[in-house]
């Protein structure tokens, strides 16, 4: 039981705003305060709800700043990742370490949900279930919820898809760990992998995810079909309402009806995309288009950090390079609502009456936000890089103060540390 007093500003959702007092009770946000509850005092802040990064890599918090893969070609990029990773040796113990430092970072950032498209596998289905398993186990260990996306690189169809089916039966779904699959895109699956995957997404009520339309998605695409990611993924069957595309750098105004009248979801990566130079999603296009967009900061080989606010904040920035200006609230609703309707929550990304509690604690009292006429907009224009104050998943407490509360940081480090040796 927690209630929080005093707040300078509460972000409802996209349309509400209000201040005063918040009350969660038994996990969930309440409108009538319970006896006894813990009285956390948040004068002077922004309440919001709790940031949902639609598209993270985990595995990729281990491989940041690696010579080789800032600003190249993703042709170049994707076989130094693969050689790293083969390096390093992936497997349960790196996943959950890696998991770890990941998700204590989106913690610190806001961040109170990470879908984690994981994309290096081994050959064989049971040590794809110790890989799962570690970042599960992260996950658990840390407070944060979790969408694991048993997705594929270039993997066997079948194997791909036993190992999918085998974590389907394997992890228990919950409120705070969800399932989904997922091709890394038509560059680097066929038809089979998706056909099957979604297979077992049908099989097990899983929702599915893939990329489309970067720079290698559309060029391979052309060269080995003749045609255009999207219009494979149509055919593919990967056009409907359980699907969420990460990218769309490279989208027509015919292609963005097409995803608009498929009800498939899109997720914005601007902390990947941008700097690496492999396009900006056209995302005023999307939004105007009926299209629900989410945001992703994407993995650490791409953009080194997970801090989502920051990625809004880029979002906001570029948006009127592809389109129309973007507001704050607009970007705020990608990292927070949009992106928990791409993966299907509908208690995630607002804090109405029975959603879940998970929200950020965000002070804006500080000369960094000295002069900000709208303390909501600032959050994202003013003070680049800032973090929360307190941070809530399902009503628990897991940062404090700037301090988390679930781990000890220093020991996440070192256990990183330890693991790859940087």
């Amino acid at each position: 039981m927690l209630t929080l007093t005093g707040a300078r500003a509460i972000v409802i959702d996209e349309r509400t705003e209000t201040s005063g007092d918040l009350q969660v009770v038994d996990g969930v946000v309440s409108e009538v305060p319970a006896p006894g509850a813990e009285r956390l005092d948040v004068d002077g802040c922004v309440v919001t709800p709790g940031l949902v990064n639609a598209h993270h890599h985990l595995l990729q918090t281990a491989f940041r700043t690696l010579p080789g893969t800032r600003a190249v070609p993703m042709a170049t990029w994707l076989p130094t990742m693969a050689a790293a990773y083969a390096q390093a040796g992936v497997d349960g113990e790196l996943s959950s370490v890696a998991a770890a430092a990941g998700l204590a970072e989106a913690l610190l950032c806001g961040v109170t949900t990470v879908a984690d498209h994981h994309l290096t596998w081994p050959s064989d289905a049971e040590r794809s279930l110790d890989i799962a398993l570690g970042t599960v186990r992260a996950a658990e260990l840390l407070g944060a919820r979790l969408v694991f996306v048993r997705g594929s690189a270039r993997d066997d169809p079948q194997v791909a898809a036993t190992s999918a089916a085998l974590l389907a039966e394997s992890i228990e779904q919950s409120a705070m760990l969800q399932l989904a699959v997922g091709p890394a895109g038509v560059h680097s699956d066929g038809p089979e992998t998706f056909r099957l995957l979604g297979e077992v997404a049908q099989r097990y009520g899983l929702r599915r995810r893939t990329q489309a339309n970067e720079q290698v998605d559309v060029a391979i695409a052309q060269e080995r079909y003749g045609r255009r990611p999207l219009d494979l993924l149509d055919d593919w069957g990967w056009l409907a309402p359980d699907v969420t595309l990460a990218h769309l750098c490279g989208v027509t105004d015919d292609e963005i009806a097409r995803i608009a009248a498929s009800g498939a979801s899109a997720t914005h990566a601007p902390g990947c995309d941008l700097p690496m130079g492999w396009g900006v999603a056209p995302v005023a296009r999307l939004l105007d288009s009926g299209v629900r967009v989410g945001l992703g900061t994407s993995g650490g080989g791409s953009n080194d950090a997970g801090h989502l606010l920051a990625d809004a904040r880029l979002a906001l920035q570029v948006a009127p390079l592809v389109g129309r200006p973007v507001s704050a609230r607009e970007a705020l609703a990608l990292a927070t609502s949009g992106s928990a309707a791409g993966l299907g929550r509908p208690e995630l990304g607002h804090l109405r009456p029975g959603a879940s509690a998970d929200l950020c604690v965000w002070d804006v009292s500080g000369v960094a936000d000295a002069g900000v006429a709208d303390p909501v907009a600032g959050l994202l224009w003013a003070s680049p890089g800032r973090r929360p104050r307190h941070v809530v998943v399902a009503g628990r407490v897991v940062v404090r103060d700037y301090v988390l509360q679930t781990a000890d940081e220093s020991a996440v480090v070192q256990d990183l540390r330890r693991r790859v040796g940087r």
